[in-house]
């Protein structure tokens, strides 16, 4: 009752004067962060497991996902043998290995 109709329609013409092109730049600058703090990271550390987890060879000492120490005695495509004690081995997938250690570590 207050409000004129000329001016109740002005505010709501110049609020929906925003531009399409302002709005889609800022999806497509929220998309580029995403990608350099976030997917090509991970990509990296994926990249870097692969590498690892084939340069792996036959009396390696590794960790595993389930933190379990052991040398590797025995090799396949996918899968690997390792000794966690003395005449006790178990059988765990190549992608279960998080981490080769130096030489000597597992006595």
């Amino acid at each position: 009752m207050f409000i004129s109709n000329a001016f109740a329609q002005t505010a709501g013409a110049a609020s929906g004067s925003d531009s399409p092109l302002g709005s889609m730049f800022f999806l497509v600058l929220m998309f580029v962060v995403m990608y350099f703090i976030m997917i090509r990271p991970q990509m990296k550390r994926q990249k870097e497991h692969k590498a690892m987890i084939e340069a792996v060879t036959k009396g390696d000492e590794i960790v595993t996902t389930g933190g379990v120490l052991g040398k590797i005695t025995k090799m396949g495509e996918s899968i690997l043998s390792i000794e966690v004690a003395d005449g006790v081995e178990l059988q765990i997938q190549r992608s279960a290995v998080v981490q080769v250690l130096p030489k000597g570590t597992i006595k």
